[in-house]
C-alpha cells in the first residue's frame, strides 16, 4: 500500500476526522475528547489517539502526577491536517441539502425502474 494512503486513511477515519476537528479548537484530557467527541468507545479512541500520535499529529503529554494526567494537543503538522480535514467538513455541512436532493432523486428513480 502506498503510504499517503495510509495516512490519508488515519486522518480522514471516521474518529480521525472528529479528533483532529475536536484538538482543533483547544487540547484535552482523554475523558474530556471523549464526551466532546461521543459515540466513540475508549478502546477505539485509544487506538484512533495512538495512530495519530505514531503519524505526528498528535502530542500526548502524559504528567507524573497521581492520579495520572494525560493530555492531547496538535503537533504542527497535526494543526495543518486539521485545518484542512476541518473545512472538508464545513464543507460538507453546506451542501447536505444537495446531497439529500440527490439521494432522493436518485432512490425514486431506482424505485421507478424496479
Amino acid at each position: 500500500m502506498c503510504p499517503s494512503r495510509l495516512v490519508l486513511e488515519h486522518v480522514t477515519s471516521r474518529w480521525g476526522v472528529l479528533i483532529l476537528i475536536a484538538l482543533l479548537e483547544r487540547s484535552y484530557r482523554f475523558s474530556e475528547l471523549r464526551r466532546e467527541i461521543g459515540g466513540v468507545s475508549e478502546k477505539m479512541l485509544t487506538q484512533t489517539l495512538q495512530t495519530l500520535e505514531r503519524d505526528g499529529f498528535v502530542h500526548r503529554d502524559a504528567k507524573p502526577v497521581i492520579p495520572p494526567r494525560v493530555d492531547y494537543s496538535l503537533t504542527e503538522l497535526g494543526t495543518e491536517a486539521a485545518r484542512q480535514v476541518s473545512e472538508l467538513g464545513r464543507w460538507t455541512e453546506r451542501r447536505v441539502p444537495e446531497v439529500e436532493k440527490a439521494r432522493k432523486a436518485y432512490d425514486e428513480a431506482r424505485t421507478a425502474r424496479d
